[in-house]
Formats: C-alpha cells, sequence, structure tokens
C-alpha cells in the first residue's frame, strides 16, 4: 500500500521486465512508526482534548484504516486485492460487532454502559485497521522483516524497563510523557508477589507484561538466528532475545509461563533437531543466570504452579462462571454488546473466552477465534508451499521459519485467554492483531513467488 511518495509506474511493453518504484514511505512505514507509540510509550497515555480516551498508536490506527480503505478503491496504491484467509476471517469479525452493537443498540442500555460500548468498537475496529493493514499493506519479505526488526527492538526496550523495574526498582515511565498526552489512570503498573517486584515495562499489567514477552521472544528467536546466519549484527539480535526473556520471567507471572510453553512446544515442533538442542542448552543457562540474578525467583514459579488450587488469583478467575452462564444464555448468538460488561460496575471475567460470549456472543466468538485460528492455517500454508517449491523459492528454509516463527507468537494467544482478559490489555491486543496481519501477508509473498506471478510495479519492496 504505496501511501506516502507514490509516482505513476512507467508504461512498459510485453517483452519489458516489470519495473519497481524506489523506496519511499508506504503503509509499513506507518505501522512502523504505530508499533513504536504502541510499545515505547506507556500503556495507559492518551491524548489530550479528545471526546474518548485515545492513545497515539489508536490514532495512527484509525488512520490506517481510512488510507487502508482508499487504497482499496484503486488499482495504483500498491495495496494487495483477493482472497486471504485473515483478511476473510477480519472481514466476519466485523461484521459480528456490527451486529453485536445493532442488536445492544435496539436494547435498553445504561448511557454509561453505551458510552463504553462506543468506545470499545472504536477501539475494536483500530485493531481490525492495523491487521487489514499488515496483510494488504506489506507487500514483500524485506519490508515483513522490517516491520519485524522494530517490533523486536521496541519488545526489547519494553522488557528493558521491566528489567530496571525489577532489579533497580526504578520506574522510568512518568518520564516518558511526551506534551499533549495525559495519564488515564494513575494506578501503579508493577506490582508484587511473595516479596518480589513484578515488573510491567511500559504495559499496563505485570500479567501483561509477561505475556507481551512471550509473544514477542520467538520472533526474537527468529530475527537473532537470520542474522547469525547472514553474519549481520548477531550480537545485537541476540541481546534482545536476553532482555525479552529477561523481562518474561521478572513478570512474575503464571500466564506468561503458560505462553512461552505454548510457543516452545510450536516451536520445538518445527525446528531441527541440532537447534533444539542448542536453544535448550541456552534455556538452562538462561535460567543459570537468573537463579543468580534473582535468587528467590524460580521458587516463586514453581510454588505459583504447585500450589494453584490455594491461588486466589486462580479461585477468583473461576468464582465467576456462574454469572457468565446466565448472562450467555440471555444474549447467546450476539451478546449483550461490546464493552458493556465493564470493571468496576460489573464483576470482571479474568477470561476472554467467557467475556467474548458475553459481550459479542457465540458469533463474536467463533469469529474473533477465528482470526487467530486463520493466522495459524495461514503460517501452515507457508510451511507447505515452502515444503513443495524449494527450487523456486531461494528462501524457502528462511519464510518456513519464519512461518514457524509466527506461528508460536501466535499459540501463546489462544491459551492465555483463559486467563484474563486479553482484549482489555492495548499493548497485547496491538500485538497479537499485527502479528496475524503479518501471517497474512507472508502467505501472499509465498504464494505469489511459488506461484510464479510477477510483481505489483505499484508495490513498495
Amino acid at each position: 500500500m504505496t501511501l506516502v511518495g507514490h509516482r505513476a509506474a512507467p508504461a512498459r511493453g510485453a517483452d519489458e521486465p516489470t519495473s519497481r518504484l524506489p523506496r519511499s514511505a508506504d503503509a509499513t512505514t506507518i505501522l512502523a512508526f504505530f508499533v513504536v507509540l504502541q510499545l515505547v510509550l506507556p500503556a495507559r497515555l492518551v491524548m489530550n482534548y479528545l471526546p474518548l480516551s485515545l492513545s497515539a498508536a489508536s490514532l495512527v490506527a484509525l488512520a490506517l484504516g481510512t488510507l487502508w480503505l482508499c487504497a482499496q478503491l484503486t488499482t495504483t496504491l500498491g495495496a494487495a486485492k483477493g482472497r486471504n484467509p485473515v483478511r476473510t476471517m477480519l472481514f466476519a469479525y466485523s461484521c459480528a460487532l456490527l451486529a453485536s452493537y445493532a442488536s445492544a443498540a435496539f436494547s435498553f442500555l445504561p448511557p454509561d454502559e453505551r458510552a463504553i460500548g462506543d468506545h470499545t468498537m472504536v477501539i475494536a475496529f483500530a485493531l481490525i485497521f492495523v491487521s487489514l493493514a499488515v496483510c494488504d499493506g506489506v507487500r514483500s519479505r524485506e519490508r515483513i522483516y522490517f516491520l519485524l526488526h522494530v517490533v523486536v527492538v521496541c519488545g526489547a526496550i519494553v522488557a528493558f524497563v521491566g528489567i530496571l523495574q525489577f532489579l533497580l526498582h526504578f520506574d522510568p515511565t512518568p518520564l516518558l510523557r511526551p506534551p499533549g498526552m495525559h495519564f488515564g489512570s494513575f494506578d501503579p503498573s508493577t506490582g508484587s508477589r511473595d516479596g518480589l517486584t513484578r515488573a510491567a515495562g511500559t504495559t499496563s499489567n505485570p500479567l501483561e507484561f509477561g505475556v507481551f514477552c512471550a509473544m514477542v521472544l520467538p520472533l526474537a528467536i527468529h530475527v537473532a538466528f537470520r542474522a547469525s546466519k547472514a553474519g549481520r549484527r548477531a550480537a545485537f539480535w541476540w541481546t534482545c532475545v536476553a532482555l525479552v526473556g529477561g523481562g518474561l520471567m521478572f513478570s512474575v507471572s503464571r500466564s506468561a509461563i503458560l505462553g512461552v510453553v505454548a510457543a516452545g512446544l510450536v516451536l520445538f515442533a518445527g525446528w531441527p533437531a541440532r537447534r533444539r538442542v542448542w536453544m535448550g542448552v541456552a534455556a538452562l543457562g538462561f535460567l543459570v543466570v537468573i537463579k543468580f540474578a534473582s535468587p528467590g525467583l524460580l521458587g516463586t514459579f514453581l510454588s505459583l504452579f504447585q500450589n494453584a488450587n490455594q491461588d486466589s488469583s486462580v479461585q477468583w478467575r473461576t468464582h465467576d462462571y456462574a454469572t457468565a452462564r446466565e448472562l450467555i444464555a440471555q444474549h447467546l448468538w450476539l451478546g449483550r454488546g461490546i464493552g458493556t460488561w465493564y470493571a468496576p460496575k460489573h464483576e470482571v471475567f479474568d477470561n476472554q473466552y467467557l467475556l467474548t460470549l458475553v459481550d459479542s456472543g457465540v458469533v463474536g466468538l467463533v469469529t474473533l477465534l477465528g482470526i487467530f485460528l486463520a493466522a495459524l492455517y495461514a503460517a501452515a500454508r507457508v510451511g507447505q508451499l515452502c515444503s513443495r517449491s524449494t527450487g523456486r523459492l531461494p528462501t524457502a528454509a528462511t519464510d518456513r521459519d519464519l512461518a514457524l516463527s509466527v506461528a508460536a507468537s501466535i499459540a501463546v494467544v489462544l491459551p492465555t485467554w483463559a486467563t484474563f482478559d486479553f482484549l482489555a490489555f492495548p499493548t497485547v491486543s496491538a500485538l497479537a492483531f499485527l502479528v496475524a496481519g503479518i501471517a497474512g501477508a507472508l502467505l501472499r509473498v509465498v504464494s505469489a513467488e511459488a506461484a510464479g506471478e510477477e510483481p505489483d510495479p505499484y508495490a513498495i519492496v
């Protein structure tokens, strides 16, 4: 999706090679700007002078939606067209949200719930626009890697802030407020557990921080292996991996461990035996370093799982099932309206599956799940194409490893939905939709090359 600095492609004859436009700003550039704003700025920051509490990243996401729509109305702005599993499910989820919103509009809702529902709808469509912009606007392998590099570097910065919070008890997030923004909440983002500080980085909560690091870690590992193979700045990228891994541990979050186990199962299933052994040894060495850096941390993690049945946080997550069943039965198909069940007015459902059923019903849950299942399918399809088209795809091995890492990142999402209200946390929500879009974009690139299609002359590659 060439949106800035575009000029018309020169005419060419039937036998002339496809011309390429010079590199200029495109959808990937704007998406990189979105990633920086979403990850590096504290999650509780919102813009001044707006009728809704919106972050700077949300404003960029809404602008991306406008640009995506404009690009779809023409064939000369480099946006991808045609079917894609991720794009199809994003469209289905959009329809489900609109149907749920319309259903709620025709029933009685208190003014406060209606206002929160409007705000939640805006945020939900901002996430959809981000995923669409990635899926249709990132048109080449090089631009995918540019976006991945931005995500990994910003993820390492977020993790570094968390490490400062844990080891030095210093929180720099109040210093990261730029002009024109204010903190929507003054509650401390960090917490404590068993006498240990729970780091949150720039996210809104230690639990979110841990799951965020679990999602970034597979992407960071892939980028580091690719850099090692190419002999370019490998030490820098492995440092990013170490920072993200450290951030995950310093969140002191059970959900983070659940997420990284899910990602690890996907990676170990797809990695060659030699890499499994190498990473297993590296993981053991990493745990030894963590043991020396914070002697009580590993024991705390062990007790979190050993005493899970007596843990008040686990009991809190399961006490509200009866209320959820009653609400779901009242509005089975379309829910009571997205965002209308909110804390502190109502009890919190620490379970995204239940909350989605309450908010947007069975239709909403199926289509929302469908986005990430479609992303997993897209990643699996890329691996399949790479196995079949090794001769036509010189980067088949790297593409397959990238698809595996994207699948591992998405695999973190599904089990952790059962442990907290995932979409109420802006950083992990944005990352999940972004990675789903990357899966769709990668499938477009690899499918076109495997089929021998000519590159779009209007797309910036």
